[in-house]
């Protein structure tokens, strides 16, 4: 499974990593310098998510940023109704 996510279709994207050493100027140092440059992956936030497409409840990887946007519509939650008090049952 690629990491994808289904809506947005955010993915995995590659970067650098800087390190640095040194004091800056501005607190009495001769400044910062680069000592090494390094490759690296930035992965997007992808959670599971149960969601309704269509009607039919269906299991999808999709970003954070989709589900805060209010791009996926989650499925309700099933419980026993019986259980909590709702429905009673007459004999």
């Amino acid at each position: 499974m690629p990491r994808v996510c289904k809506i947005t279709g955010a993915k995995t994207r590659s970067g650098n990593s800087i390190t640095r050493r040194g004091k800056a100027k501005y607190l009495g140092g001769v400044g910062i310098k680069t000592t090494s440059v390094t490759k690296r992956t930035f992965s997007p936030n992808l959670q599971n998510v149960r969601a309704e497409v269509d009607g039919a409840v269906v299991r999808m990887k999709v970003s954070v940023r989709a589900i805060r946007d209010g791009l996926v519509v989650k499925s309700a939650r099933r419980r026993d109704l019986r259980k909590h008090g709702s429905i009673t049952i007459t004999p």
